[in-house]
């Protein structure tokens, strides 16, 4: 049966990304010292989009082997775009995460099952609360194994749910770092964070796909 998404008060004030009186549209640069890590293939990176990307970062960095999990923009065709433009969807992006990663501690199918169990593969054009195309969800592919892993994996929760999987599998895409004030957000404004997060009804939904 299909599920109808409820709107709550706390999740329509508390909006993915929505901080009142928040104005600063100062881009995060990566630390040069980490992308030069990423660069000697002493690290690597891989990118995921599950709706809000407040509520992404954390089950990322929680993961042994994670360096960082950056918040921002990818799968679209407006270069360098902040915030406000991917939130009109028409840039074409979604909100993502850029996880940076020790090869040598986790790999790149530990990463992609974190992000199945951290989302709602069943539903279109958005995530929980969050509906509209910039919180679509979306696995990444750099290469030609992690496109078979994408496809496996995906192959194997259709069988277990026994309906189409709405996150796309799209090639690697320019990535864009979010805003200073979106990274680790679940930490810097925990209190907010909860509150939108419990409003979303986004931990009633994983429970219910995934139980505990």
């Amino acid at each position: 049966m299909r599920r109808t998404l409820l709107l709550s008060a706390a999740a329509l004030l508390f909006a993915c990304g929505q901080v009142q009186g928040e104005d600063d549209k100062a881009r995060y640069v990566v630390p040069a010292e980490l992308e030069a890590r990423v660069k000697s293939g002493e690290l690597t990176d891989a990118v995921f989009a599950g709706g809000c990307f407040w509520c992404m970062e954390g089950p990322f960095e929680k993961k042994d082997g994670v360096v960082a999990a950056i918040s921002g923009y990818s799968g679209g065709s407006t270069v360098d775009p902040l915030y406000y433009d991917v939130g009109t969807g028409k840039t074409g992006h979604t909100e993502a995460v850029r996880v940076i990663y020790d090869p040598k501690k986790v790999t790149f199918d530990q990463l992609v099952a974190v992000f199945w169990k951290n989302i709602d593969p069943l539903q279109a054009n958005g995530q929980f609360c969050d509906l509209g195309p910039e919180y679509r969800s979306a696995l990444f592919f750099g290469n030609d194994a992690e496109k078979a892993t994408a496809e496996r994996t995906r192959d194997a929760l259709a069988e277990k749910f026994g309906k189409t999987i709405a996150t796309e599998l799209l090639p690697r895409s320019p990535f864009y770092a979010a805003e200073v004030y979106h990274q680790d957000f679940y930490l810097t404004n925990s209190e907010h964070y909860q509150r939108y997060r419990r409003g979303c009804g986004r931990d009633d939904r994983l429970r219910e796909l995934w139980g505990k």
